[in-house]
């Protein structure tokens, strides 16, 4: 364990991708801001950092999503037009996301990788450890996955990611790690690989899209060379502070996802986060449920 471990303070969001897979509603509207039920995506993975006691986070955007930091801004005006109408449960809805958190906003210019956009948090994290949440993963609003690595780095110091078990056909797809138990029962990684090619693949852990991270990773972002896809990995410089001394940042563990995890990064995760949560809305669910039991298996009614 590193000599001190700094506490967690900032959570890291990068959101600067065009959302190609969802055109063309993203041509004017960020992939971020879709609703799952009637909540956009980014609340969920805000609310998720807040859960785990963060309340400054940054988003690492691009030009044409302003609309994020706008959704995340106080609307006094509409605000008090609600109160002042006797509307409070909608201006309480109003309020919602601007109550979770500081949220801030960087560019990051040009899309050259994760690394490259996590590198973008350097000048407003400084010197203090940070989650990066992968707006493209949601996890369900009961998931706990972001505190229990909070805790792991408080144990242990330096970073932690997130894995979870895939078929070994689809292990190319991500950043790949092994690990070993350590005596203490947590997981220690001892190698990663980003999208390995078949048959070269370390285990079948995926690297999901949560970390936590020292602040010992932006100096070697700053001088990585770009990998898999000709982009900045992140995975790569963790491979490296596998074996950084732990005084100096280094080491990386593991926490295996056990809560409900929605890849919203295609069409069909979305649909299906969506139906997920709509059936476990106190309102709309037992509507859905009776509606869907009422489809033939061609999707007529």
């Amino acid at each position: 364990m590193s000599a001190q471990v700094n506490p967690v303070e900032y959570a890291v969001i990068p959101a600067a991708g065009r959302g190609t897979r969802f055109l063309p509603i993203t041509k004017s509207v960020p992939k971020e801001m879709l609703p799952l039920v009637d909540t956009p995506a980014i609340e969920y993975v805000v609310a998720e950092a807040a859960r785990a006691g963060i309340s400054d986070v940054l988003l690492v955007s691009s030009k044409s999503k302003t609309c994020i930091e706008d959704y995340f801004d106080r609307d006094a005006e509409l605000v008090s037009l609600l109160r002042r109408d006797g509307k409070d449960k909608l201006a309480d809805l109003a309020e919602r996301g601007e109550a979770l958190a500081k949220v801030h906003s960087v560019r990051q210019g040009e899309p050259l990788g994760l690394g490259h956009a996590v590198l973008q948090a350097k000048s407003h994290v400084g010197d203090s450890a940070f989650a990066v949440l992968l707006p493209d993963d949601i996890m369900h609003p009961t998931s706990e996955l972001l505190a229990e690595m909070v805790q792991t780095r408080a144990r242990y110091g330096g970073s932690v990611i997130a894995l979870m078990e895939v078929p070994e056909d689809q292990i190319s797809a991500y950043g790949n790690a092994a690990v070993e138990e350590t005596e203490d029962g947590g997981l220690k990684v001892t190698a990663l690989k980003e999208k390995p090619a078949p048959g070269t693949q370390l285990s079948n852990y995926a690297v999901v899209g949560r970390y936590v991270l020292d602040p010992a990773v932006f100096g070697l972002l700053e001088h990585q060379p770009t990998g898999a896809g000709g982009e900045i990995q992140l995975t790569d410089a963790l491979a490296t502070l596998i074996d950084l001394d732990p005084a100096q940042g280094g080491g990386v563990h593991a926490v295996i996802i056990k809560d409900r995890r929605f890849d919203t990064g295609d069409k069909l995760g979305y649909l299906t986060a969506n139906v997920e949560l709509a059936l476990e809305d106190a309102q709309l669910g037992p509507q859905l449920r009776t509606w869907l039991k009422s489809l033939d298996l061609d999707g007529n009614q």
